[in-house]
């Protein structure tokens, strides 16, 4: 029977009505990641009155029950009537989708927040918001509850030093629409507000936390992103002493770069548009890139380093140990990508390119020891990239049969479907063997692996193309690797690291997930990559058998249990010493198994993590250690 489709079938959300019933559309997400994105509405909105040179100071509070303060000493919003609303400017800005001051170019030259939806929707998706606004002498308030509504007029509550300026917004994110959770993490405010700082030089951003454990903390950078350099690069062995700075303007358009060379293999170069992270890249970095490349090419033939009959150096290796900020500000940026994170404007790639090429010949030319160490580390980039290309001849799939029979270790799975098919890579043979026998053969492969597999943190390419463990998963995730690597071939849409719930077992876990994120990132980026969850506890009464994944877990269940139940609380073995049955049961029936999923939310902190970890560098993985001892709830002897 067909439904009826009428007329008053289509609805006309109005306001911040549509906010409400689409939050994803605007935050992107109502989980964590978009409880976090209010604060960065309403800071970007004092960060933009930096920009336009009115504001040094912002402090963000985390207040008891995780409400959220801001403020600025900027110009203060406007008080006015606003013409075309017949509301107060106040009320519209917080109400009305689509209005702001950062359309025509006059209030707003440059800004992070381009839409005029950021307040607004902040306001729509919290149980209540209050806005304070310290102008002409005068404190004016307003209040706005359930969903955006005012609850009386604009008024002023007080008067105030007339030279004192600025905007305070509090808001209790609304439990309604964030069901997953309102609570704040202290660490990923932390993260970026010290990145607004090192972006806009000389603004000074306060966190203070009120809640259980107090925390603050104050993030100031005078030599703002050179500082981000240095931080970035801080325990790590540097090819020159100082970071190098370049910045030029042109057509309203100014560009900031700043990098430094490391005995590093990997890259990490990050860019942004007034203040927008562009994970993406853009025409800034590809005008940037470009330059870097044509360069260092041309240095290094015009003083003989690279030789006629060598092979021109590459991005790829001009890039090798690279750590560089690149800083764009836009009046009118054009962003696109799938996330709208890479900037898409055209003359921007020029600008970039002139920009930076003045710079970098400048640097080469002023430091010639110091070009010379550059030019020599990406002419062995280029050699082992040669090398690594040479390596890759023996990775390449042939066919089926030989995929099956690799080193005698794959067990592939029946189906050639990708979307239903996963991979198990397990830790030892022993487990190997209780993994084929327990898995189901339609769907599941089994790779075991023998030993820990290279650090790719501390190898090249090609160093770790010789490694036979390696190989033998470039070949069964049959994407090619470096330059050659096609997501689109990957064979299995899950990846799952199965270790033991040990400390071998999270090392052999860590070196793998550092071989993903350096060598196949898009497959982690993805959501391809899974780590299994083995219990740590098996819990017997009568004839009931529950496995639990830790002590928490443990303890709630035995409290769920008559104190005088008869029970045996066994400690579980290593994967190998599982049988076939018991791996299933708990670690790899879809039905009944626990998988984590592998995400990449910020891949700044992300690089920052492998490097302390997985690097050539002590000192910073002790202090990482030491930090992060009070957090450990299980560690093997």
């Amino acid at each position: 029977m067909k439904e009826e489709y009428s007329d008053s079938d289509i609805q006309v959300l109005e306001g911040l009505e549509a906010v409400r019933k689409r939050p994803g559309m605007y935050i992107g997400t109502t989980s964590e990641r978009g409880l976090h994105h209010l604060v960065w509405e309403i800071v970007d909105n004092a960060v933009d009155e930096s920009l336009a040179g009115y504001c040094d100071d912002i402090e963000v509070i985390i207040e008891k029950n995780n409400v959220i303060t801001v403020k600025d000493d900027g110009r203060g919003m406007p008080t006015g009537m606003n013409e075309k609303t017949g509301l107060s400017t106040i009320e519209t800005i917080f109400t009305v989708l689509h209005a702001g001051g950062k359309f025509g170019g006059g209030g707003y030259k440059v800004s992070g927040g381009l839409h005029g939806v950021g307040a607004s929707v902040v306001n729509a998706l919290s149980q209540w918001l209050e806005v304070r606004v310290y102008r002409d002498g005068h404190v004016y308030f307003q209040r706005f509850e359930n969903g955006g509504h005012a609850v009386e007029p604009l008024k002023i509550i007080d008067d105030c030093d007339p030279d004192r300026t600025g905007t305070t917004v509090s808001f209790k994110a609304d439990p309604t629409i964030f069901k997953e959770t309102t609570v704040y993490d202290y660490e990923t405010l932390a993260h970026r507000l010290e990145e607004l700082a090192f972006l806009n030089k000389g603004l000074r951003i306060v966190l203070q936390d009120l809640r259980a454990d107090e925390k603050k903390d104050e993030f100031v950078y005078s030599g703002g992103i050179i500082e981000f350099v240095k931080k970035l690069t801080n325990g790590k062995k540097s090819l020159h002493d100082n970071v190098v700075y370049v910045e030029g303007q042109e057509d309203g358009i100014s560009l900031e770069v700043a990098f430094q060379y490391t005995e590093d293999y990997t890259s990490q170069l990050y860019s942004f548009t007034n203040n927008i992270s562009t994970y993406e890249g853009g025409t800034h970095e590809d005008g940037v890139k470009r330059a870097l490349t044509r360069i260092i090419n041309t240095y290094a033939k015009n003083n003989k380093i690279l030789k006629d009959n060598d092979e021109p150096l590459t991005g790829e290796d001009v890039r090798e140990g690279l750590t560089m900020i690149i800083s764009c500000k836009h009046p009118d940026p054009q962003f696109e990508g799938q996330t709208k994170t890479k900037l898409g404007n055209a003359e921007v790639r020029k600008i970039a390119d002139d920009v930076f090429s003045n710079g970098l010949e400048r640097f080469l030319l002023e430091n010639p020891d110091e070009a010379r160490l550059i030019i020599e580390k990406t002419m062995t980039a280029s050699r082992a990239r040669l090398a690594a290309k040479k390596a890759r001849e023996l990775t390449r799939r042939k066919g089926d049969l030989d995929i099956t029979n690799f080193y005698g270790k794959l067990s592939d799975c029946k189906s050639k479907d990708p979307e239903e098919c996963e991979i198990f890579i397990v830790e030892g043979d022993s487990a190997g063997g209780s993994a084929i026998k327990g898995r189901n053969s339609m769907t599941q492969a089994i790779l075991p692996l023998r030993g820990k597999i290279l650090n790719v943190e501390k190898a090249r390419l090609d160093k770790a193309l010789n490694n036979e463990e390696i190989r033998t998963i470039i070949t069964a995730f049959g994407t090619g690797i470096g330059d050659e690597f096609d997501l689109s071939k990957l064979r299995y849409n899950k990846i799952i690291i199965m270790t033991d719930a040990d400390v071998d077992g999270a090392h052999i876990r860590v070196l793998l997930l550092t071989l993903f994120y350096r060598f196949f990132r898009p497959i982690v980026e993805a959501g391809h990559v899974y780590a299994a969850q083995p219990p740590l506890f098996c819990i017997k009464h009568g004839q009931t058998i529950k496995y639990v994944l830790d002590e928490k877990e443990r303890d709630e269940y035995l409290a769920t249990l008559k104190p005088e139940t008869k029970k045996d609380i066994l400690r579980m073995k290593g994967l190998g010493e599982m049988n076939a049955d018991e791996l299933n049961e708990t670690t790899m029936d879809i039905e009944k198994r626990v998988l984590r999923k592998i995400t990449v939310e910020d891949t700044r902190a992300a690089d920052e993590v492998f490097s302390k970890l997985m690097g050539d560098e002590v000192e910073p993985r002790k202090q990482f250690i030491e930090e992060n001892a009070v957090f450990v709830q299980n560690l093997d002897a």
